[in-house]
């Protein structure tokens, strides 16, 4: 299998991290989302969304959507589980993997802040406030899901990382890079610290990557 994504990618950095905990080992492929190299007709002819990341499976079949990927690779590769074995707890953990994924990520990624300054004239600053704001809101129904749910662990279900700490995580990332105070989410924080001890995602973390900038 071949992946291709971009370091800083939220939804690549998902990926990454499954591929990590499930001892699975790709190839991979690189494009730069700043310089454009994802509208370039070889990529669009792979992914028409001119997204990252894309699975190239080893017959050829192509799967996009990082979400996708992630059942994909749960289904196919059931150890460690990402999801728990009861029904009431995968919805819980897909509903939390759902609040980065759905309502924050595709509302102040790179195509969106790049809209907001080329057709609105947003500034830097402005763009930046604007994804703040999406980053904050989304964290707040975050932090109130899990601050006081017994079902919350040393991760966001349970003891073992789940689906929902692969989608978070690189949220948190992203929330730095745009100066969130995450004073405010001392549980989405516990989390993150937590994670970030185990070697899958600190291997799959950007600045770890053969593509990583400064």
């Amino acid at each position: 299998m071949k992946l291709i994504g971009y370091f800083r990618s939220s939804a690549a950095f998902r990926v990454r991290i499954a591929l990590e905990l499930k001892g699975i080992k790709v190839d991979h492929s690189f494009i730069h989302l700043r310089k454009g190299e994802q509208r370039a007709p070889d990529y669009v002819a792979i992914n028409p969304q001119k997204l990252v990341p894309a699975l190239v499976l080893d017959t050829g079949e192509v799967m996009t959507q990082s979400m996708a990927i992630l059942e994909y690779l749960e289904e196919t590769h059931p150890q460690p589980p990402l999801l728990p074995r009861d029904p009431i707890g995968r919805a819980r953990v897909r509903s939390l993997a759902l609040i980065p994924t759905a309502d924050i990520h595709p509302i102040q990624n790179l195509r969106v802040m790049a809209y907001l300054r080329e057709k609105y004239e947003q500034s830097e600053e402005g763009t930046f406030a604007w994804s703040r704001h999406w980053i904050e809101t989304g964290f707040d129904a975050y932090e109130a899901s899990i601050a006081t749910d017994k079902r919350t662990g040393a991760f966001s279900h349970g003891d073992q990382p789940t689906m929902a700490d692969l989608c978070l995580v690189p949220q948190v990332f992203n929330a730095a890079r745009f100066k969130v105070d995450m004073g405010r989410y001392p549980t989405i924080k516990r989390i993150f610290d937590t994670c970030m001890k185990h070697p899958a995602f600190d291997a799959a973390q950007p600045s770890k990557q053969p593509d990583a900038e400064t």
